[in-house]
């Protein structure tokens, strides 16, 4: 059950580094909750699919050193990742953007749902993303 779990995750952290937003969603339940990080949560395979175009507009990201773990009953799963990126365009209330590259660790939390991702809750050190991007 846990090779299954790591096997969705890894393919969704391919598609994200591969930018195909396609793919990434075809990996999510209809109704998945997406709980973004020191923010709000949205709920449905639309908002995602939104909240990628953003991130893809505003930020060129790519993870790196991904490790995933899962629970035996393969209902619930956690990464860990590097994010390499840059800021491309700034996002509402964000600092300008003029190209800064950040390195940041990251995390993820998930719930697994009949084979695919119903819940995705993300985690970084915002204040440390705010001082690389500030320079």
């Amino acid at each position: 059950m846990t090779e299954t779990v790591h096997q969705l995750i890894n393919a969704y952290y391919a598609a994200f580094n591969n930018g195909d937003t396609a793919a990434m969603l075809s990996l999510l339940t209809d109704d998945v909750k997406h709980d973004i990080n020191q923010s709000g949560s949205e709920t449905g395979k639309a908002a995602f699919a939104v909240f990628l175009e953003e991130m893809s507009r505003c930020y060129r990201e790519r993870l790196t050193d991904i490790v995933v773990l899962a629970d035996k009953s393969g209902t619930r799963a956690a990464a860990e990742y590097l994010v390499h990126g840059e800021y491309l365009e700034a996002g509402h209330g964000m600092p300008v953007a003029h190209g800064q590259k950040y390195v940041l660790p990251g995390g993820a939390f998930f719930s697994i749902r009949d084979g695919k991702i119903a819940r995705v809750t993300n985690y970084y050190n915002l204040p440390d993303w705010l001082a690389q991007v500030s320079k």
